[in-house]
């Protein structure tokens, strides 16, 4: 593939994941095999859509900050600590995966991450009215969690959300805008080790990072004209295929 060519990939690819992820999430199952198909290995394509995809994460988490509020009793503070250091150990983790593992484990990472995208809030309204989680679950869950979005991070957010909803955690604003501070925290601490240990390729994370922040304003003013289950089946149906094309190409 050509200069051009890749950089109109990128430049496509990055505005779309920042319309996603404003709309609902699931961008980076646009960057990451846009980043494949320009020639940058997987794991440092993984770890450079973390890079590229953090600053609209950090916006959110900037955003909603007057709607911060404890999440099942528990103070933000020590969620973040907790979920920064899951996020910290997945970076690491990341980075000292061989590309073979990867490449092998990221169709069923993607595979969880679409089905979790598409079902988890409704399986998670359903498992509330049956089961309540006990308190300190959440700690070990955050951590758990705060891992898996720094090693990859698709749909944390709405497994994290599924989790407090079991908790007792209903009100959607305080959840939603708790929920976009620990995914911000989680790539953060990853995405420094990203950059310290020079695992990004900024060719690639450039034209993606900045087409991301259009794509994220365009993103957040057209998904109010957009019916919201025709949105989320438009995102989940681009997750969809793009999981089965890793599949069918492994």
């Amino acid at each position: 593939m050509g200069f051009w060519e890749s950089l109109l990939l990128l430049l496509t690819a990055g505005f779309a994941a920042g319309a996603m992820n404003a709309a609902g999430g699931g961008g980076s199952f646009v960057t990451l095999p846009a980043m494949i198909s320009t020639g940058v290995p997987p794991v440092i394509a993984n770890s450079s859509s973390s890079v590229a995809l953090f600053p609209g994460s950090l916006a959110a988490a900037v955003a909603g900050r007057r709607d911060l509020a404890p999440v099942a009793g528990r103070s933000l503070r020590t969620l973040v600590v907790v979920t920064a250091t899951g996020g910290l150990c997945g970076g690491v983790l990341l980075i000292s995966t061989p590309g073979g593992v990867f490449d092998a484990v990221i169709p069923w990472l993607l595979l969880f991450a679409t089905v979790t995208f598409a079902i988890g809030r409704p399986v998670g309204a359903a498992l509330r009215r049956r089961v309540t989680l006990p308190a300190p679950t959440i700690v070990v869950g955050q951590f758990v969690l705060g891992m898996y979005g720094g090693y990859l991070g698709g749909a944390v957010g709405i497994l994290m959300m599924a989790m407090w909803s079991l908790l007792g955690e209903a009100d959607v604003h305080h959840s939603n805008a708790a929920k976009n501070l620990m995914v911000g925290a989680a790539r953060a601490v990853a995405v420094l080790v990203f950059v310290a240990t020079a695992s990004v390729a900024w060719s690639a994370t450039v034209p993606v990072l900045l087409a991301g922040i259009a794509g994220g304003w365009a993103g957040a003013r057209g998904a109010h004209h957009v019916p919201a289950p025709v949105l989320r089946a438009g995102i989940v149906t681009v997750m969809l295929v793009i999981t089965v094309a890793f599949f069918v190409n492994q």
